[in-house]
């Protein structure tokens, strides 16, 4: 008995870990460390007084999108059985929460923070990098990721996608019949 929370804390590390790295490597990088660069790089000057509204629905982009990112990494762990990452991904096909109304919500989240630093910087280098950032996901999700998807979890992805829009939400929520 007294090995069991030596192993339950080792495996808990190990998952933690696993975050840390697809969090760490993809999100940061796109959302803070990319963006941090634009902005030294161009000796950015930060100043809000004359911003407000662009300020406040700023805040409120990076609150939804921040929510949305936290919703479905903690799906992504608890029903898939995975992380976000390439090299991690999901064992279990995640139909539940955001997943029933559209297929991308966690790439969605990533749009929405990108939207806020532009909202709450006014710079047109983070508005580049946020238009390369959604061209890029535009071509390379339904090109790679959804063919591996396919690939992966078959005939229910195929079903999951004819029923689920990709980018635009269903009102309604869908789940796999059965």
């Amino acid at each position: 008995m007294s090995d069991s929370p030596v192993i339950f804390n080792s495996e808990r590390r190990k998952s933690m870990w696993r975050w840390f790295k697809a969090i760490l490597l993809l999100p940061i990088n796109t959302l803070v460390i990319i963006p941090g660069i634009i902005l030294i790089a161009g000796d950015y000057d930060l100043t809000i007084a004359d911003k407000a509204i662009s300020l406040t629905l700023g805040i409120m982009f990076l609150l939804a999108g921040l929510l949305l990112a936290l919703w479905t990494i903690f799906l992504f762990h608890t029903r898939g059985h995975g992380t976000a990452a390439p090299w991690d991904p999901p064992t279990k096909l995640v139909i539940h929460g955001p997943y029933k109304h559209v297929r991308n919500p966690m790439i969605t989240s990533v749009f929405f923070m990108l939207a806020a630093e532009v909202l709450i910087t006014h710079s047109i280098p983070i508005l580049i990098w946020a238009c390369i950032f959604v061209v890029v996901n535009l071509i390379y999700l339904p090109l790679f990721e959804e063919k591996e998807l396919e690939k992966r979890f078959g005939n229910d992805y195929k079903l999951y996608k004819r029923n689920v829009p990709r980018w635009l939400p269903r009102l309604t929520p869908w789940s796999l019949p059965g």
